[in-house]
């Protein structure tokens, strides 16, 4: 028995509640990872999970042997990465998942820069604007707008990105331009709504001038969860939407869509690079996320502070 291959089978079977996940997640069979933490068990003559046909459960002397096997883990990849070789060249296998128009428009083609520095790390790229269980599909980071609300990742700030209203020619032609962001609400007017949360409520608009706020919700035409038919639903003439900067400049300059409310504010998004708190952050996340917010310094820095180092993240092992 490899007892390297046997923790940590034992501990993506704790982290996703199952054999089967286990063993997708870590590129293995069923039968390997059931062996794996068998082999585990006889070896260190305790049960260290309760199986039924529904579910997996870790047992007391399971959970507190998970959390040693999770530093020793840990202090392997750093015995590892601390060579000067694997420092100067972080190499292995990355999961990301990121929203699509961010993949699309900044991030696919900004790689060969990140590819010419780390030509050993292999990006394993995700696209979607989903909610993704970091550790039931084995991801060692997401990019995601807006506030993260779960306590359970580490989340660090790498860009406040601007937003405005926009609606296209054609939409303003048959709905007429409205002079005021409260007009959206009037019967005549439709928005396009974004909902990537599992309640599937729309992305909301705060829009400010001069001490006066609205909350805009809008009567959407059409809700959808991809960034991608977000903005081409704008551009179609569905409705008005709000947008990040860089998803519409190009269209603004080709004239596809026109700013609205030009003189009121919305409050930019915050975009973060997330990972699970229990995660070691290892030399090629590390290296992953300094570059992204090296990045994003180039086209939404962020407003409020300066982003924090790994270092100074709460949770964060150095």
């Amino acid at each position: 028995m490899d007892r390297f291959d046997a923790m940590q089978a034992f501990a993506r079977v704790v982290e996703t509640g199952s054999f089967t996940k286990a063993a997708q997640t870590l590129h293995l069979s069923k039968t390997t990872v059931t062996h794996l933490v068998q082999q585990l068990e006889a070896r260190l003559r305790v049960r260290l999970l309760n199986r039924t046909t529904r579910k997996v459960n870790v047992t007391p002397d399971g959970a507190a042997y998970y959390e040693r096997v999770l530093r020793l883990l840990a202090d392997m990849d750093d015995a590892e990465t601390s060579l000067s070789s694997a420092l100067a060249s972080p190499r292995g296998r990355l999961r990301v998942d990121v929203p699509s128009p961010f993949a699309s428009m900044i991030l696919v083609p900004a790689l060969p820069d990140f590819h010419a520095r780390y030509p050993d790390i292999q990006l394993y790229l995700g696209v979607s604007d989903r909610v993704v269980d970091l550790i039931d599909e084995n991801v060692d980071c997401v990019v995601r707008g807006g506030e993260v609300s779960n306590q359970s990742l580490v989340a660090r700030h790498a860009a406040d990105l601007p937003l405005a209203v926009y609606a296209a020619p054609s939409y303003l032609a048959r709905a007429g331009r409205p002079a005021h962001p409260g007009e959206l609400e009037l019967p005549d007017h439709r928005i396009v709504g974004l909902s990537w949360s599992s309640n599937r409520r729309v992305f909301p608009c705060t829009i400010r001038r001069d001490g006066e706020s609205i909350d805009v919700k809008g009567r959407p035409a059409l809700v959808v969860d991809d960034g991608n038919a977000y903005l081409a639903a704008g551009l179609a003439g569905i409705g008005a939407l709000w947008l990040p900067s860089y998803m519409a400049q190009e269209h603004v300059a080709r004239g596809e869509l026109i700013p609205l409310f030009t003189e009121w504010q919305l409050d930019p998004m915050p975009l973060y690079v997330a990972f699970p708190q229990n995660r070691h952050v290892s030399a090629k996340l590390r290296v992953f996320i300094d570059w992204i917010i090296e990045l994003m310094a180039q086209h939404a820095p962020v407003a409020s502070r300066p982003p924090l180092s790994l270092e100074q993240v709460p949770g964060v092992e150095k």
